[in-house]
């Protein structure tokens, strides 16, 4: 997982998918004060993926604004050949568990409302997925990035404990 910088997200093809929308109400002496929130995620189904979470007046405003915070907050995915991932891995944020496993070629994505929209914005084809504890899906997303996050492959744990890969693969 890298963040990119400022002239690499210029770059981009970003692909923006609006995971929710929810009216919320402020309730004071005399009124009503309505506004909204909105959920975006952002990628470029190669390996970058971002989200942002935006408040609003208006409810387009809002998902501009979430926009604009998913682009500031971009990271890049470690993919391998066949639209998988290198290994199994778990997170947790707050009361949300995420659980993504490698599946076989002509699988598709296997996952659930808010885990589904990351992988595929990531650019992820071939994926098995279990969400448990709160389905709430701010925490949903933000457990999916974190253990996307913590993929590593091959390539990237032989330069860590500065060995061969063959090393590795072979014990």
């Amino acid at each position: 997982m890298t963040v990119l910088k400022k002239n690499e997200k210029i770059k981009l093809e970003l692909k923006e998918k609006l995971v929710m929308v929810n009216r919320v109400c402020k309730v004071t002496k005399g009124r009503r004060y309505f506004s909204f929130t909105a959920l975006v995620i952002k990628g470029d189904e190669n390996g970058v993926v971002g989200y942002g979470f935006g408040k609003a007046k208006e409810a387009q405003d809002a998902i501009y604004k979430a926009g604009e915070k998913a682009k500031k907050k971009l990271l890049k995915i470690n993919i391998i050949k066949g639209g998988t991932i290198p290994h199994e891995q778990e997170a947790k944020y707050c009361g949300a568990r995420v659980f993504i496993c490698p599946a076989s070629e002509g699988t598709g994505i296997i996952a659930g409302g808010a885990v589904r929209s990351v992988l595929e914005a990531v650019g992820l084809t071939n994926v098995l997925s279990k969400s448990k504890g709160s389905s709430n899906k701010i925490n949903c997303i933000k457990a999916t990035i974190l253990a996307l996050s913590k993929l590593r492959t091959v390539n990237t744990i032989a330069l860590e404990r500065g060995i061969s890969i063959s090393k590795i693969l072979i014990g």
